[in-house]
């Protein structure tokens, strides 16, 4: 069949249409890029998605039993280590190991290529998702002792405590590109209350070290006053904002400062050379960075914090850029 015949057929085939509605709908439009033809997005309906991949993890729980052995507490430095994109690796005082948001391409081809290689494949005690967007779900590439996909509540284990607070997913893009439209476009409200599924968030505050670490996903820039008191006293805060304004822009992500008065400040979710690339429509956060008055450019992928030490600083801006832990291809 020609080409031409195929994207007619793709087109017009209401089971077809629909499937690209549900692509649409479902596939990650919150970090949403150039869609791919049709018939790509057809032809990836005979490639079944993959479910729990636990079954093939090589290692097992004997660093979480001796941890659970363990007393919990004690005072130390909580290790965070950047993956690129919204992804970190949070290792707390007594050796509990977390990673946040891990990043893949869109299963369905719908919204083109954001990363050029996979998430490196990272043994770690928990894995976490704040939302189900490719650019943030792919906990098949941990080798994860424990899933909190979407956590809402309170988890408790060792030196570390996850609280998480049931939110939503920025619905008003503020940049250039005007990614919620997608969602219009096939007859669904981005925002809440009618909000699709993959619009729902969870933000978690992870105490451990004597610190509050608040992962704030994509969330919205005005949650109700109800989920800022969940939120309560920031040390550390995690924030997409990058030069397209793709999730926040620069006033909302000055406000949500303002509101929480953070000790400590990381973007997120800006275009990280060696990780992502152009086709995101992404770009990087020096700009939003470097108009703060405390800003620090760091040298490498980690930074150590212990709690003295973050007690003394003011929002003291901390920008990772290009420097992360994934390995060089």
């Amino acid at each position: 069949m020609k080409k031409n015949n195929i994207n007619k057929l793709a087109t017009s085939d209401p089971t077809r249409r629909d499937f690209l509605g549900r692509v649409i709908l479902a596939g990650g439009v919150g970090s949403a890029s150039t869609l791919l033809p049709v018939t790509t997005v057809a032809a990836q309906q005979s490639c079944p998605l993959t479910g729990s991949v636990a079954w093939t993890q090589p290692d097992n729980n004997n660093h979480v039993i001796a941890l659970q052995e363990q007393d919990a507490g004690g005072d130390g430095s909580v290790l965070l280590e950047y993956f690129g994109h919204c992804a970190f690796k949070l290792t707390s005082p007594q050796g509990v190991t977390m990673m946040f948001d891990p990043w893949r391409n869109d299963p369905s081809g719908a919204w083109g290529l954001w990363f050029p290689n996979d998430f490196p494949k990272s043994k770690v005690d928990i894995g976490l998702s704040t939302h189900a967007h490719f650019d943030h779900d792919a906990i098949d590439r941990l080798d994860a002792v424990m899933l909190l996909d979407r956590m809402v509540g309170e988890y408790r284990f060792a030196d570390i405590s996850i609280t998480g607070i049931a939110d939503k997913h920025a619905c008003s893009a503020p940049g250039w590109y005007q990614w919620t439209n997608a969602i219009k476009e096939f007859g669904a409200d981005p925002c809440p209350p009618n909000n699709p599924g993959h619009m729902d968030m969870s933000m978690y505050v992870v105490e451990t070290g004597g610190l509050r670490i608040l992962m704030w996903g994509d969330n919205r820039h005005n949650p109700s006053p109800h989920v800022l008191r969940q939120l309560g006293n920031i040390d550390v805060l995690t924030l997409p904002v990058d030069g397209s304004q793709h999730i926040l822009s620069y006033e909302q992500g000055n406000e949500i400062v303002a509101m929480l008065n953070p000790k400590i400040i990381i973007p997120t979710h800006y275009l990280c050379e060696g990780v992502s690339i152009t086709l995101t429509t992404l770009e990087s956060a020096d700009t939003w960075i470097k108009s703060q008055k405390n800003h620090n450019m760091l040298s490498s992928g980690e930074i150590l914090l212990h709690k003295n030490e973050v007690a003394a600083m003011n929002q003291e801006f901390m920008y990772f850029g290009a420097n992360t832990k994934v390995p060089v291809a």
